[in-house]
Parts: C-alpha cells; structure tokens; sequence
C-alpha cells in the first residue's frame, strides 16, 4: 500500500522545488516517488523513460510492438489529464522517470483503466504496486465503482501484483492473449 512520507533529510532547494508540486509516496522497498501529473514539458523526459523500458514491457504497456514511443503517443499521455483521465509521471530525487501511470475513465464514471509503465532497471523495487494503488485512490476519488487493466497473458508479473490486489481474472471475448482484472472500488 502507498504512502506519502515525510522527508527524512533536509532537501535541497531543487528537491523542495520538485516536492512542493508532487505527492510524495514510499515504496514497501524504500522507493521514494514524486508523483505527478504529467506537464508539457515532459515530453523529453517520457521518451528518455520509454527509451530505458524493455521491449516486452513497451508491448504489455501499449499491447503491440512499439520500437520507440512516437511524438504523438506521448502527446497523448501529456494531454490527458481531465475530468475522466489522469496521467501521472513518477520522479526519482534526482528527477528521473521512474514510471508513467495513466487512468483513463469512461464517460458514465462506471469504470477506469489502468495502465503503468515501469522503468526496466527499477523494476521488482515495489514502483507497480504503489501507483497501481494510487490510481485505485484516483479511481475512487472520481467516482468510478471498477478500476480494470487490460494484460498480455505473457505479463506474469502485473497479473500476480493485480490479483494480489483484489483484480479478478476475466477473458477478453475474442482475444485470447489478453486478459481483463477488474476490481471493484465502491
């Protein structure tokens, strides 16, 4: 479960700058995460991050082969913050992505899905977990009953931490590579 913690160390002025705008939230590993949503002038940082996620994540994230995140999806995720969608960055100290989360809402406020990206060298350190249960917070928040993710079936890992978390397992009609984990957040 997240957090938002207190600062241990007296921060430096560029710290408290990158603080003062973010939510704060501690990993069950020690992971800080300055949380965030996403600005226009992170389209540089986000395709430095794209850049550093696995092949096979790049495709469990946006469900195809993507080689390199195009100008366009990251305009995408910069530009969805509204009513129905947040997209969030997560910053190391040094403000590096760590991780890009996204929500996206229907339009009857029914049902969100998630969607996390993790950078490759930072995976296993508790980073998936924490912004998948700071969406689920999102999530409810803006009124939705069920938070879902749609996964590769090949995606061991966000299915195992998503039924850890309540998701429940449910075939995609006509798709069997995929599988839909919903969890209702009433």
């Amino acid at each position: 479960m997240s957090k938002v913690a207190p600062t241990m160390m007296a921060p430096s002025q560029e710290d408290r700058m990158m603080i003062a705008d973010t939510e704060l939230l501690v990993t069950r590993h020690g992971v800080r995460l300055h949380v965030r949503p996403t600005r226009e002038e992170d389209e540089a940082a986000l395709a430095e991050f794209f850049a550093r996620v696995s092949p096979e994540d790049l495709r469990f994230r946006f469900l195809t082969s993507v080689r390199q995140v195009s100008h366009e999806r990251l305009t995408g995720m910069i530009h969805a913050n509204d009513a129905a969608s947040t997209s969030l960055v997560a910053l190391a100290d040094d403000g590096s992505v760590l991780a890009a989360a996204m929500l996206v809402g229907d339009d009857a406020t029914k049902s969100a899905e998630a969607a996390i990206a993790i950078r490759h060298d930072r995976k296993a350190q508790g980073i998936g977990w924490t912004l998948l249960d700071h969406l689920v917070g999102h999530a409810r928040q803006k009124g939705y009953r069920t938070i879902e993710a749609l996964e590769d079936r090949d995606n061991r890992s966000a299915i195992t931490l998503e039924r850890e978390m309540g998701f429940e397992p449910h075939p995609v009609e006509g798709d069997p590579m995929l599988i839909r984990l919903k969890r209702t957040i009433l």
